[in-house]
């Protein structure tokens, strides 16, 4: 996520390094059904003047993993890489709901799901319930995302 390239470098350089991730996994006979792949999504840096949108995103990273990721990958669980929650739930949303995928893709966030609970908590006593809502919230809004039917909407709730 940091410098300043753009979301064709990065696919460029994704693509590149899971080409080889697979093929040394194969000469390391790694079965490829028993593995999930935790990688990053296809992006524009931090400081890239053009920031891909959603859609592009989802786009390009679907388009890369295709290229690279052999059909018998059971899974494709991605970082956060440093992207807001709301923004990571969203390219995740738009990944599944561009249809099928020979793998399922899913999440391994970390600062995506955490960061908003440790804001509301703050290390406080009394705050303990608005972090724990905030948790369940996110925790639904991308558990959405993981089957396409994240809405914008989902992130008003307060419930």
């Amino acid at each position: 996520m940091d410098g300043d390239h753009t979301i064709e470098r990065c696919e460029e350089v994704t693509e590149a390094t899971l080409k080889t991730v697979f093929m040394t996994l194969h000469a390391h006979r790694v079965v490829l059904e028993r593995m999930l792949l935790k990688p990053n999504m296809v992006i524009s840096a931090k400081q890239c003047s053009v920031q891909a949108g959603v859609e592009q995103v989802a786009e390009a990273t679907v388009r890369c993993l295709r290229r690279c990721v052999p059909a018998a990958v059971p899974g494709i669980v991605f970082l956060s890489g440093g992207q807001s929650p709301e923004v990571a739930t969203a390219h995740l949303n738009a990944m599944n709901a561009l249809g099928e995928h020979p793998w399922q893709l899913s999440y391994s966030y970390g600062r995506a799901l955490q960061d908003e609970a440790l804001k509301a908590w703050g290390g406080q006593a009394a705050a303990v319930a608005a972090g724990q809502k905030a948790f369940a919230k996110r925790g639904r809004c991308v558990s959405a995302a993981r089957y396409g039917k994240y809405t914008k909407q989902m992130e008003l709730s307060v419930a």
